[in-house]
């Protein structure tokens, strides 16, 4: 299935992989670091740059228990890392500077009437989110593409979202699998879960990536994932709770560069030379049947006088047994390569 992204992406079969860069909360509540995220996410071959939009009123219940990870409360925490709303129409300007596509995953109502005042191209469901089927509902009925991360889902829990878009005629979803852990350790990934989600729904898969490095990435986009997101700092360094799981511009570049290449490499399926290898390789490269003597015109050809050696210009080895009782159609010295001419 085909999805067109946006005016300038689509995503499917025959599309280039789309990569999304997760700015999360590594903006640090300042908006020209948030301002230079969108740049480098642009610069370094990104397709799409990515915030989240909530509150913390709107997001936590101020009684949520700490989490073992941080001596803050969730509400807290968020609060210190919730972005102004003001800055998402400055922020799509930048990025139409840039000619990469913004936007944001919207956690409540509000944020997806400010989106849609700045035209976002499509909508982002985070996992936490993928229970909240009155919230998707007020992304589905925009008709635009919605993206549906799914870490800590179950096939059951993705199988509503997806019903709820349909139920307001919206078509156009995309499916990530997910793993809700920063940062993801390797053993917990299942990149087979990409599989079954290709085999159980006729809609576009891909891989929301919370591990460290690229090669995750990479692999997921080599057993078909056709939309990779990852998170972007300017720095792993800094202090927050996204940044550390991040990828830096020059990874965010690899990230690109491995993805496209992978796409180079994956080809078409039939098994046969490349015109490449033909050009040398594949003729003084390949073993075929050599004199291993002196044969002097006329003479009847034992297998003493064969040999199989590089390069490839003569008869195939599997014929070697035929060679044998022919006779040598003129003079065939030691080292060449015997052709079918040759011999009589």
């Amino acid at each position: 299935m085909e999805i067109q992204l946006s005016k300038r992406k689509f995503v499917g079969n025959n599309h280039p992989c789309y990569i999304i860069m997760d700015v999360a909360a590594n903006h640090n509540c300042d908006l020209e670091t948030a301002k230079r995220l969108v740049e480098v996410s642009a610069k370094m071959g990104a397709d799409a740059v990515k915030l989240q939009t909530y509150t913390a009123e709107g997001l936590y219940s101020e009684k949520t228990p700490l989490f073992s990870h941080t001596p803050i409360s969730p509400f807290e925490l968020i609060k210190q890392y919730q972005h102004p709303r003001g800055w998402l129409p400055i922020l799509k300007e930048v990025a139409d500077q840039y000619n990469i596509d913004f936007i944001s995953s919207p956690f409540d109502y509000e944020a997806i009437d400010l989106l849609e005042e700045v035209d976002v191209p499509f909508y982002k469901v985070a996992s936490a989110e993928i229970v909240d089927l009155e919230l998707i509902a007020y992304m589905a009925k925009t008709e635009k593409p919605i993206i549906i991360s799914t870490g800590m889902s179950d096939m059951e829990d993705i199988e509503d979202a997806v019903n709820t878009i349909l139920e307001n005629n919206n078509e156009k979803i995309i499916i990530l699998h997910c793993n809700t852990l920063y940062p993801t350790p390797v053993e917990a990934v299942n990149l087979k879960a990409i599989n079954t989600l290709q085999t159980s729904f006729r809609y576009p898969i891909g891989f929301s990536d919370h591990t460290l490095g690229i090669q995750i990435s990479l692999a997921a986009v080599a057993i078909g994932a056709k939309v990779i997101e990852k998170h972007i700092t300017l720095n792993r360094n800094q202090k927050g709770p996204d940044h550390k799981f991040s990828l830096e511009p020059p990874e965010l570049k690899a990230l690109v560069q491995g993805i496209r290449d992978i796409e180079k490499a994956m080809g078409d399926g039939v098994k046969k030379p490349h015109p490449l290898e033909l050009e040398e390789n594949y003729e003084k490269g390949r073993r075929s049947i050599i004199a291993a003597k002196n044969i002097p015109e006329g003479t009847q050809i034992t297998r003493d006088m064969l040999t199989v050696k590089r390069p490839g210009y003569g008869i195939k080895p599997k014929f070697i047994e035929s060679l044998i009782g022919k006779k040598a159609r003129s003079n065939i010295e030691k080292e060449q390569w015997i052709t079918w001419n040759d011999l009589i």
